[in-house]
């Protein structure tokens, strides 16, 4: 029986249609809650059930937020400048993490010797909590960019290591044999099989790294910070203002689910062959 192509185009375009009503259904429920929620905020506060010097109200967070667009007080520096500084600390932790842990990650699962040789070392390493390293830091490198790119780097580096290990440890055993079979050399095979294979595990460690790295960012910028939102942070809660504080605490969420997203894009980008089911 011939394949019907209009049919098929048909289907196809029926299929985009309802994958587009659903992510728009699924975003309207999405922002309604957020609306909801910041709804009852502002009631609670406005009704005298909360006192607004210790919980301000969604309204006087943004009025805040519009007035650090353009003002430094009371930590000194625009919004834009405090979000510019975290990145460069958030972004250079993170990506010498990627830069060094990823390799090693892949290194470790391929080849058992490396395994043997390096895994004891990271195993004493890795329960070590991120915080406990900033006097050693300190007495390191300071308490400029690099200390605090370091603190990020320690929380970052450990879950690129373990899904990058645990990725590659993955690969399928008969997709092995088959290249062994046509004469493949080991090398050949870990970076056109076991590299492939381990691209989602690789993706999801990025993903944790980032979280982990952005959510570090105000412990890291209490090394002696005089800008980013970590620092403005500190000192909203050193002048008791809460406003400035949450203020903070929104713009790394919300810039951390923008890197998020673009993640999420880059990952489909690089894993476009994978079927999806």
């Amino acid at each position: 029986m011939p394949l019907d192509t209009k049919h098929l185009e048909a289907l196809q375009q029926q299929w985009k249609g309802k994958q587009r009503k659903d992510n728009i259904k699924y975003f309207m429920m999405g922002a309604t809650g957020i609306f909801v929620f910041l709804l009852i905020w502002q009631l609670v506060v406005k009704s005298g059930l909360v006192n607004e010097k210790m919980l301000p109200a969604p309204t006087t967070i943004l009025q805040t937020l519009l007035y650090k667009v353009n003002n430094k007080p009371p930590d000194g520096n625009v919004l834009l400048v405090n979000i510019l500084a975290s990145l460069q600390v958030a972004l250079s932790g993170f990506f010498s993490a990627i830069i060094i842990g990823i390799p090693l990650g892949l290194f470790m699962g391929w080849w058992k010797y490396a395994d043997r040789f390096i895994r004891p070392i990271f195993e004493l390493i890795r329960p070590i909590p991120p915080i406990a390293w900033i006097p050693l830091v300190v007495v390191w490198m300071g308490i400029g960019l690099k200390a605090k790119a370091l603190i990020i780097f320690f929380t970052a580096f450990v879950p690129c290591v373990i899904n990058s290990y645990t990725g590659i440890k993955l690969t399928s055993q008969t997709l092995i044999n088959v290249s062994k079979t046509f004469g493949a050399k080991n090398f050949e095979i870990f970076y056109k099989v076991g590299i492939p294979s381990a691209l989602p595990m690789v993706f999801a460690g990025i993903r944790v790294a980032l979280g982990n790295a952005w959510s570090t960012l105000v412990a890291a910028e209490m090394l002696a910070a005089s800008a980013g939102l970590g620092y403005m942070i500190q000192l909203g809660r050193t002048v008791a203002r809460p406003d400035i504080v949450i203020v903070g605490m929104v713009v790394i969420g919300a810039i951390g689910a923008v890197l998020s997203a673009l993640l999420s894009s880059l990952e489909k980008y690089f894993l476009r062959w994978k079927s999806v089911r």
